[in-house]
């Protein structure tokens, strides 16, 4: 066990007042693509850029054209919840971590048993009609032909934060909560760059400001202590 994984675990072991937030990276090890990586959904080529594809207005437009690249790319079947998400499960039932923060949508966190969990750009497992409201769940989605239609005609809408759209306030509200009370505050597989989520780290006040990602980010000067690698592999070690 190299030192600052070493670190880290004396962190957590100090400390029943954790809280993680985490991006795409804690899914990509799970088989998830990211965005952003060299071979994420942003450089692969498409008739339209995938940040087009997924703004609320390319959504109303062309609808057809955003539920093929939806169901493509975002309705991903057959991953499992990894290391990562098992141990942030495992140390939550503990008693230890208070709440996983999340960007991604994917549902692993709960697949591994976390319990408080505030998705902020929501989750393809919630879909809902816009017309009368009804849920509808992702093997529904998964399984519809062209646009999803609920059983009154409506569109099917995914509980989903497309471009232009705000996120959650309530739910905003919960995390900068979490965060600004934090004892341990870890971050982990995100570079920091999708705004407002990023900012959130700014409501801190603690010294114990972990940094968990593969690649520097722009805050890790910041942090009280930057660990490099994949997250699933470090969080399994301690």
């Amino acid at each position: 066990m190299d030192e600052a994984v070493k670190e880290l675990k004396e962190l957590i072991d100090g400390s029943n007042n954790i809280v993680f937030f985490g991006g795409a990276g804690v899914s990509t090890e799970s088989g998830v693509p990211d965005f952003r990586s060299e071979d994420g959904l942003y450089h692969q080529q498409y008739k339209y850029p995938p940040e087009q594809i997924l703004s609320h207005t390319f959504y109303m437009r062309m609808p057809e054209e955003f539920f093929r690249f939806y169901k493509d790319k975002l309705l991903i079947t057959g991953v499992k919840p990894n290391k990562a998400h098992l141990k942030l499960a495992e140390l939550e039932k503990k008693g230890k971590l208070k709440a996983v923060i999340t960007q991604n949508i994917d549902g692993l966190h709960q697949a591994a048993g976390s319990k408080e969990v505030l998705e902020l750009h929501g989750s393809v497992h919630r879909n809902y009609c816009e017309e009368c409201g009804k849920f509808y769940d992702f093997d529904f989605m998964a399984q519809a032909d062209g646009v999803p239609r609920c059983s009154c005609g409506g569109r099917i809408k995914p509980d989903v934060v497309l471009y232009e759209e705000g996120l959650d306030m309530g739910i905003m509200q919960k995390a900068v909560d979490y965060i600004s009370n934090a004892d341990v505050l870890i971050i982990g597989g995100t570079s920091l760059a999708v705004y407002p989520a990023a900012g959130l780290i700014d409501y801190y006040r603690g010294n114990k400001l972990v940094l968990i990602n593969k690649s520097a980010t722009p805050r890790d000067r910041q942090a009280d202590l930057v660990v490099q690698g994949a997250i699933g592999e470090i969080l399994d070690q301690v």
